[in-house]
């Protein structure tokens, strides 16, 4: 113990001896022409100024470790070394010098107060002259004899002082006036070497060193001080110039810009203006092309081994390419990469993702079973992606369902979240098998078993999973069941705060299935409140056709009307938009044919046969091969009493889409009325629109009018088709749950 305490002691007298010799050093070892000072003008000593304010150790304990508290013995060397060269240390080094000695000690108020010392705008020009003698070649300095006014040494000490202050002012909170000094040393740089660094900046490394951080760190001290577009004005000086920086800088500086461009929520940064830049050269046109852009080059020089992987560097750019539609792109992107980078199995989920959000099921089912039948069976991403394509088509919803059991197998008593998503996703696959071509009993068995599973869901999730809970409240409102469903739905506007438009609209579409039509409108009204103006036209069409149950016919199409201008100005305002958003195009373009077509039958209703036609115009240009189009043509003539006329309507329709219930249904009624031996061609008819859709009341009444004219031998088949279209018009909403 006293071996230990005699080298504790005498480790403790050598610290204090070298702390007392740098004091000495920097008081009494100033050049002859900073002698003039007075005595309040003098260096202070590191124990005076670190006790200049009581606050400064509290920085210093929270800023710098235990360990970084020792006095740096190093400083006293340098201090030595520009003895060496100039025989004597100007007030400004000394400053430095004491200043970086007080920050590695951790007085970081002390620190900053040494470095406002520093006339920074006295020794600015010298640092200049200095830092272009360093990039002069070596030929033209052998002709040239004068010598920089500051050394090589004292040229790193000042602007790594000047870096030093920006870091204290950081730590201090001030980050404002840290972002303003840090760019000091930048345009230091700048207007010494206007054409860019040389090769031979830096050589002792120092210089370079501290030229790399200041770099680095100006565009975070301008996100700091939230001065956006400072902070993109920064990272674009950063990359666009040269400061001779490494590739790994490089690499961080365009990931940190592409991480702000995307996620800042900053408005719009105007274009990069490259001064190099070609004729034919892109240039990005928003913040999340930029981006896309950076992430692009990131993943290049991964592929040119300059850099190392970076894993996040993909899942940037997947969330930059799906919000603006770039999935094709993305997987252009993803099958470039070499195997040893991405692992294989991630690559083909990310793939069948890709697939997936372009519209190309099949492409990405057959991507997924790569992955759960070789690679990995009990893949549960795999597994439930899978699912879920199968589930959306028909024709593979028995697969959809016994994948979805395989992933509820590997997930359960794991992780209820999963084991919840796996549940959904059954439910979801056996209700779609309950609409295939089944017996009753069958169909009824299949319905109970997709309840029960998204009920299990529910439950699984606590409840807590919006899109569970919708899929569970539309399965309710399928079957009829609206009073559960209406509780689900409820539950559901609760859940997300009304953020979600379809969750309005299938609220709406219970309470018109419950005959409670105003209190749907209601509904709507509060979330047209809540929505903004260009996401209003699924709420407005649905607002009009519950003013038409309510029979105020007027209301309605003033309803329309107002959704027809949004349309317009929504077309004429970002016409470039939706044309780049190919899917969001699609959409409004549908809405605006669905709105004409709505608009025509109410003027049908009223026997306003011009407007009709007016409407269908517009409707024509839009899309002339659209099947309801067609069909509400035939509805025109039927109501002008031109039974021939609308034959031929419905069969065009039905020629463009065979599957176009109403048309099977209207079909059937225009034969019916002709009479003749077209009985067998109606029941087919109706049937048919029966076994698409088996909920539609109006379907049910004709084959039950058809039975009825066959005579007493099908009085039962009359009386119960009758039945089911009671009970179905009872529950049937203004327009489809889905």
């Amino acid at each position: 113990m006293r071996i230990k305490n005699r080298n504790h002691k005498t480790g403790e007298q050598n610290v204090s001896r070298s702390s007392r010799r740098f004091g000495k050093i920097l008081q009494c070892l100033c050049s002859g022409g900073e002698q003039s000072r007075t005595a309040n003008e003098m260096i202070p000593s590191s124990e005076s100024v670190a006790t200049n304010g009581s606050s400064s150790q509290v920085v210093s304990s929270q800023v710098v470790g235990e360990h970084d508290k020792k006095p740096d013995t190093g400083s006293i060397e340098e201090a030595e070394l520009s003895l060496r060269e100039s025989g004597s240390i100007n007030y400004e080094e000394a400053r430095a010098l004491l200043g970086r000695y007080e920050y590695q000690k951790g007085n970081i108020e002390a620190a900053l107060h040494v470095f406002e010392g520093i006339d920074i705008s006295s020794v600015t020009p010298k640092i200049k002259i200095s830092l272009a003698k360093t990039g002069e070649t070596r030929k033209r300095r052998s002709h040239n004899y004068t010598s920089p006014p500051l050394s090589a040494h004292a040229l790193s000490l000042l602007l790594e002082a000047i870096y030093l202050k920006s870091k204290s002012l950081q730590i201090l909170g001030r980050y404002k006036e840290a972002a303003k000094s840090c760019k000091v040393i930048l345009d230091i740089v700048e207007s010494s070497f206007p054409e860019g660094l040389p090769e031979n900046f830096g050589a002792d490394g120092k210089l370079q060193e501290t030229l790399n951080n200041a770099v680095e760190l100006l565009p975070e001290l301008w996100q700091l001080a939230e001065s956006p577009q400072e902070a993109i004005s920064s990272f674009r000086g950063a990359l666009l110039r040269n400061w001779n920086l490494n590739e790994e800088t490089t690499a961080k500086i365009e990931k940190d810009f592409a991480v702000f461009l995307l996620y800042s929520g900053s408005k719009e940064a105007a274009p990069p203006n490259l001064r190099s830049q070609m004729d034919t050269s892109f240039v990005p046109r928003n913040n999340v092309e930029e981006a896309i852009l950076l992430l692009m080059i990131l993943l290049k020089k991964v592929h040119l081994k300059k850099i190392e992987w970076d894993p996040s560097v993909i899942d940037h750019l997947i969330y930059a390419l799906s919000i603006c539609n770039g999935l094709g792109p993305l997987s252009k992107q993803l099958e470039e990469l070499l195997p040893s980078v991405i692992d294989k199995k991630e690559r083909g989920l990310l793939l069948s993702l890709c697939c997936y959000g372009q519209g190309d099921g099949l492409s990405a089912l057959t991507l997924l079973k790569n992955i759960y039948k070789y690679d990995d069976p009990d893949c549960v991403s795999a597994l439930l992606m899978a699912s879920k394509i199968c589930g959306e088509t028909p024709d593979f919803v028995e697969e959809g369902a016994l994948l979805a059991k395989r992933a509820v197998n590997v997930s359960e008593n794991k992780c209820d979240e999963i084991a919840g998503v796996a549940y959904s996703l059954l439910g979801i696959s056996l209700s779609g098998q309950s609409k295939l071509g089944l017996t009753d009993s069958e169909r009824v068995k299949l319905q109970s078993e997709a309840i029960q599973s998204l009920e299990t869901a529910n439950r699984l999730t606590e409840m807590k999973d919006s899109r569970i809970v919708y899929d569970l409240c539309l399965e309710y409102a399928d079957q009829r069941k609206l009073d559960s469903a209406l509780g689900q739905a409820k539950h559901l506007i609760k859940l997300e705060s009304g953020s979600r438009i379809q969750s309005w609209l299938l609220l709406a579409r219970i309470l018109s299935g419950q005959k409670r039509f105003l209190d749907g409108e209601v509904i709507i009204n509060a979330a047209l409140e809540q929505t903004g103006k260009w996401d209003q036209g699924e709420l407005l069409r649905t607002k009009a056709k519950l003013q038409i149950a309510q029979g105020r016919l007027k209301n309605a199409i003033k309803t329309y009307t107002q959704l027809l201008a949004v349309l317009q100005v929504q077309n004429k305002s970002f016409p470039t938009q939706q044309k780049s958003l190919e899917v969001g195009g699609k959409h409004y373009r549908k809405l605006e044919l669905e709105t004409w077509h709505d608009l025509a039958m109410v003027y049908i209703s009223l026997s306003q046969w011009r407007d009709v036609e007016a409407c269908l115009s517009r409707s024509e240009a839009i899309n002339y091969y659209s099947s309801s189009r067609w069909h509400i043509t035939g509805l025109l003539y039927e109501a002008k009493g031109l039974d021939k006329e609308a034959l031929k309507a419905y069969e065009i329709a039905l020629d463009i889409d065979p599957g176009h219930v109403q048309s099977l249904v209207s079909m059937a009624m225009v034969l019916r009325r002709l009479g003749g031996k077209s009985g067998p061609a109606i029941r087919s008819f109706l049937t048919e629109a029966l076994r698409l859709d088996r909920m539609n009341s109006w379907a049910w009444y004709n084959l039950g009018q058809f039975y009825k004219d066959e005579g007493p031998m099908f009085i039962k088949e009359a009386v119960d088709c009758f039945e089911a279209a009671s009970i179905l018009k009872e529950t049937e909403p203004i327009e489809p749950f889905r």
